[in-house]
């Protein structure tokens, strides 16, 4: 998995300057920074919001719309289940209730130890290869028990 930058004030300000004069920089900014840090720093929401004129809840809204950005560092490893209709309809809900009690975390949440998020995604479309999930960008299709564990495991590497 890729190393992030720790938290730094005039790294968000080179950003956003790389970004201001832009046609609609909020978002080529915020994918910045989430590639910058892992995620969007909430000291950055202001300064993002204050460079754009802005108020921070819009900052705040389009960060908590859109599923990729994150408000907080994610683990080691990412683990993305397909909760789709068709995923959900070939086994995909008994998978999630099995890595939820495998990690010892619900979806959406981060293990003690950093190591693995395991986060909830609509759709990966491989709906015919259906249940699916993709593990640090690495897709994977006809997911079962067998296959869901060997991914856990690798990560546990």
């Amino acid at each position: 998995m890729k190393k992030h930058r720790e938290w730094d004030a005039s790294v968000v300000s080179a950003v956003i300057a790389t970004h201001a004069g832009q046609e609609g920089p909020l978002l080529p900014i915020l994918h910045h920074l989430q590639e910058t840090f892992g995620y969007i720093p909430e000291a950055a929401v202001p300064m993002v919001a204050g460079a754009l004129n802005l108020s921070r809840a819009e900052v705040h809204g389009v960060v908590t719309f859109y599923h990729d950005f994150r408000s907080q560092p994610a683990g080691r490893h990412v683990l993305k289940l397909c909760r789709a209709e068709a995923c959900q309809a070939a086994g995909g809900d008994a998978l999630a209730a099995r890595a939820e009690q495998s990690l010892g975390i619900a979806l959406g949440n981060t293990t003690a130890d950093g190591r693995m998020t395991l986060e909830p995604i609509y759709c990966l479309g491989l709906c015919s290869v259906s249940p699916s999930a993709m593990l640090d960008g690495k897709i994977f299709g006809r997911l079962d028990e067998k296959k869901l564990d060997a991914l856990l495991a690798q990560a546990d590497r």
